[in-house]
């Protein structure tokens, strides 16, 4: 009869996997009911000049009774002076996954905080989990259609239909772990503090190629018997982590990492329990999940997030003002060449947007103080060309390498056939005059039908594209607060802070997938990963790296994720709405580059897919016509995806752009000026007047907004809210200009539903509810 079962469910299984055998991602994060965001806090102040570690603790303190431990990558913002401390719960010695407290501190208070630490009886623990896949699966198919007409082209989404969605998540995987179990010879024989058979259980449910599950569930225990471990202990002075380092699982590319914690289960009563669980750290081909496992039910995938998001300008001299400060600033490297590029200049979306032109050294000397092209050899990629540099200035006691290629220390762009995340692959030499001249001749192969190789032709300039665009995306990103403390990517931070050798590997035409990008963010000091694909959405078919705002988007993604919970946690845009926001402020930002004066209306993707409306339901547009999104749609069918959420979100964003230019004015340049040769920067026409000691304050409503973005994923608590979001928004306006725009931005966001009377009730863990547009704004603005 066992032996029946068995095959029983190896053949349920193989059912569902015939036919569906493309990339997934399993996402499966609960919304805590307990959570909190508290944006006007009754707290004690300590003195102006308090250590904000020292405010940290008193806060603490008198917060909770629960030990706790101040993570290492809190840091101060070098622009507002506000200090953002992370801190991690802890229960029994272990680890509360997601019991955090992030707080905003200045002037010697707590400004704001998020909270989502465990508040129940340490002995009340729920010893098997009543939220896992499968309970969301279960209550996913109660409130969605099982047909779906939702066909619009969506990256990441097989065909856009809830039907393949479901079955390649849902369907397929748990098949895969029932038969799993049923081959599982052993399982009563379980050992709670093994980690193996849950990180084989996860692999069985996550990995996307059906010869590869087929094989686990068939050989079970004797892929269970060559599993090896071996223990990892790190000790620092905040903490103490002991890891289980697993290896030998078939589908991982490195050894999986284990650890026990606790993570927190909703209870009905509005609460939550402590389960004890594995967190595992599994990097797959096209995936990377930190995964939670029930460490009593190993089969239980409790929580998952993947680390891999889908996706579907002349600077001004500038005088210098007498009110100007010095940075942190690095004195630009001297050398007797500087690399120049033929490409599509930065703010020209794709090839029907404008002509390329030669951008000679278009890098911020602050940003990028060595330039693009330079690596320091102590943290120089292992894989590096080695043929393709040469010492800078031919000095051979030089510490940095220079390279001719599309190789540096904020980028490794690269063609690889095999699709690899590692640092390796072709990428072409410019020579050591360092131009990146390469033709783009796009032409249809009369010799090829599906004329899918027109793009490889071109590859030296798809590279040449990429790098550029991915390089001034950092330095942009980088002079309004995402630098190195912060969690930014770079092999060599400079002695800034934070933890280098994280530079973006970026894959141009990558294999493995079509009419898709996506980007993969670890915890800072880890490579981010982009991909960008071919789209066989035209004749010739095109390269995904050459529409500007999907690039842009990917690399927003690293952005976010950074920022948001701070730069060593990776998990804290995983619920519905807050994955959402990750997608819309990667459509946000890429409108808001490519943006003129008069803000016209903008598609998203319309270049690779070949369609003037672009992949979202609606263009951006400040016009409810065109646009008609409001907080409230996210009820409407078919907003299940987080990219439609994320629609939505980007929609309002751009709203209160559009808002803040016609208050402010736009600005023609998003870059800061850049600093003189003795490190001051002037104000120049960017800023507005300050006074020592005041922040920064971009003068234009374009620029102003992407900087109160910004700084808003610095101050919003984990898995955020709209609201969160809204309120993070709102309050970094005061943190900048003392909240000068307090009630143009409580406009903006009313307009779209997201006033002081919109509300939420959440009718489950997953982010389902009903939600209630708020039109209303605040006493003081009527």
């Amino acid at each position: 009869m066992t032996r029946l079962i068995h095959y029983y469910f190896i053949s349920l299984w193989l059912v569902f996997a015939a036919a569906h055998s493309a990339r997934k991602s399993l996402r499966v994060i609960p919304r805590l009911p307990t959570a909190r965001h508290v944006t006007e806090p009754q707290v004690t102040s300590l003195a102006l000049d308090a250590d904000p570690f020292d405010v940290a603790r008193a806060f603490l303190q008198s917060h909770t009774n629960s030990d706790f431990f101040i993570r290492n990558d809190s840091y101060t913002d070098k622009n507002t002076g506000v200090t953002h401390v992370y801190v991690r719960q802890r229960v029994y010695g272990l680890e509360v996954a997601d019991g955090n407290i992030n707080l905003n501190i200045r002037d010697g208070r707590v400004m704001s905080y998020g909270d989502s630490f465990f508040r129940g009886d340490n002995l009340s623990f729920a010893s098997n989990s009543s939220i896992s896949h499968a309970t969301y699966c279960a209550q996913f198919i109660s409130r969605m259609p099982m047909t779906s007409s939702y066909s619009q082209l969506v990256l990441s989404e097989l065909s856009g239909s809830f039907d393949d969605w479901f079955v390649h998540h849902c369907t397929r995987p748990l098949a895969a772990v029932q038969a799993g179990i049923a081959s599982d010879s052993r399982k009563d024989d379980h050992n709670i503090r093994d980690p193996r058979r849950a990180a084989l259980y996860f692999m069985i449910s996550a990995h996307p190629e059906s010869t590869v599950v087929q094989g686990l569930i068939i050989n079970f225990d004797a892929t269970l018997d060559g599993m090896t471990v071996s223990h990892e202990h790190l000790s620092t002075t905040q903490v103490d982590q002991s890891f289980i380092i697993i290896s030998g699982l078939p589908g991982a590319v490195r050894a999986v990492k284990a650890r026990e914690v606790y993570i927190q289960i909703p209870s009905e009563t509005q609460g939550t329990q402590l389960h004890p669980s594995w967190r595992l750290e599994v990097e797959m081909q096209d995936n990377w999940y930190e995964a939670y496992v029930s460490a009593n039910e190993p089969s239980t995938v409790v929580s998952v997030i993947d680390w891999a998001s889908d996706s579907p300008i002349p600077r001004p001299d500038g005088h210098v003002n007498a009110l100007e400060a010095k940075l942190n600033f690095i004195p630009p490297l001297k050398r007797s060449k500087s690399a120049s590029y033929r490409v599509f200049k930065f703010g020209i979306n794709d090839p029907e947007s404008g002509n390329r032109t030669m951008e000679s050294a278009p890098y911020d000397t602050l940003a990028s103080p060595n330039g693009w092209h330079a690596i320091s050899r102590a943290n120089e990629p292992k894989n590096s060309p080695h043929w393709d540099k040469y010492n800078v200035d031919h000095d051979s006691d030089s510490d940095l390498e220079l390279f001719m290629s599309t190789w540096g220390n904020n980028v490794l762009a690269l063609a690889d056939a095999k699709g690899s995340k590692k640092a390796m692959g072709y990428h072409p030499s410019a020579g050591p005059k360092m131009h990146f001249d390469y033709s783009y001749n796009p032409e249809a192969n009369p010799d090829d039908v599906l004329d899918s190789t027109s793009p490889k032709q071109y590859i030296d300039f798809s590279l040449t594209q990429i790098f550029y665009t991915s390089n001034m995306v950092h330095d942009l990103y980088y002079r309004y607060g995402f630098d190195e403390i912060s969690g930014n990517f770079q092999q060599d931070n400079y002695n800034r802070g934070g933890r280098d050798k994280d530079a973006v590997i970026a894959h141009a035409q990558a294999r493995g997938g079509r009419n898709n990008a996506n980007f993969m963010t670890p915890p800072d000091g880890q490579n981010g990963i982009c991909r960008m694909y071919i789209w066989d959405t035209a004749t010739p078919f095109r390269d995904g790296g050459l529409d500007a705002g999907i690039l842009i988007h990917e690399l927003t993604h690293g952005l976010s994720v950074r920022l948001t919970g701070g730069p060593a946690d990776s998990k804290c845009l995983g619920t519905s709405e807050s994955a959402g926001m990750s997608e819309g402020w990667g459509d946000f930002f890429a409108t808001t580059i490519r943006s003129s004066k008069d803000h016209p209306d903008y598609p998203m993707g319309s270049w690779a897919a070949n369609d003037k409306g672009g992949i979202r339901n609606y263009l951006y547009s400040a016009n409810m016509t065109v646009n008609p999104s409001t907080y409230k749609t996210l009820d409407e069918p078919g907003y299940w995806s987080i990219h439609y959420i994320g629609e939505v979100w980007a929609e309002i964003l751009w709203v209160v752009s559009v808002r803040l230019v016609e208050k402010h004015g736009f600005s023609t340049t998003l870059f800061p000026p850049e600093p003189l040769e003795d490190g001051i920067v002037p104000i120049g026409d960017f800023y507005l007047p300050r006074l020592q000691g005041e922040p920064y304050v971009p003068k234009h409503g374009n620029t102003l907004m992407i900087q109160l973005v910004i700084l808003g994923m610095k101050l919003q608590p984990c898995d955020p809210l709209f609201f969160n979001a809204r309120d993070a928004i709102i309050e970094a306006d005061k943190h900048l200009t003392g909240g000068a725009n307090f009630c143009d931005l409580w406009a903006a966001f009313s307009s779209r539903g997201l006033g002081i009377d919109a509300t939420v009730r959440f009718d489950d863990p997953w982010g389902d509810g009903i939600r209630t547009n708020g039109f209303s704004i605040p006493a003081e603005c009527q």
